[in-house]
């Protein structure tokens, strides 16, 4: 009788040891891919959190190129996060529907987009501020892109325009004077 409890607490032992195993390697792959993931993120876009420093008359915001070559920034539009990709090949300011419905936007008048994947429609809209780090740009047209893929604003010359801006190797450094 009495090797008889001794094997069931022995299985009972064996059984628990086995779902503590288990239960360690379930949160050793969840802590790697949370590890991954946010290393990820930040080769996508390593300005997560801009730093801007104020100096004699102006801000200055110094952006990183991501592995990809373009310059990825966190940001606000009207006060809600957003990503942005500057791009100075682009007029204005275009944000994807899903992302302006987020924010609030409204959907004004329609027009036609020029772009490399072709001719579309967008819808103009008005946004009152936008900023990177501690540089901020007041009230201005931007375009709603419904077909637009990603997560991403594209920020284009209407507000790079309002700006001086150097690219030197991998940094492209943004002041805005005031």
């Amino acid at each position: 009788m009495q090797q008889n409890d001794q094997n069931k607490t022995s299985d009972g032992v064996a059984k628990m040891g086995k779902g503590m195993w288990f239960a360690a390697w379930i949160m050793g792959i969840f802590l790697l891919t949370v590890f991954f993931n946010d290393q990820l993120e930040k080769q996508e876009n390593p300005n997560q959190n801009p730093d801007s420093r104020m100096a004699g008359d102006y801000t200055e915001v110094i952006l990183q190129r991501n592995r990809f070559g373009h310059y990825i920034s966190s940001g606000e539009i009207n006060g809600y996060p957003v990503v942005f990709m500057l791009d100075t090949g682009a007029t204005g300011v275009s944000i994807p529907q899903d992302i302006a419905k987020s924010i609030g936007l409204r959907k004004g008048a329609a027009f036609q987009t020029y772009t490399a994947n072709g001719i579309g429609t967008g819808y103009r809209t008005e946004i009152d501020s936008l900023s990177i780090g501690d540089i901020s740009v007041g009230a201005m047209d931007a375009g709603i892109a419904p077909n637009m893929p990603g997560g991403q604003v594209l920020l284009g010359m209407s507000v790079l325009k309002q700006l001086e801006f150097t690219q030197r190797g991998d940094k492209l450094i943004l002041r805005q004077y005031r």
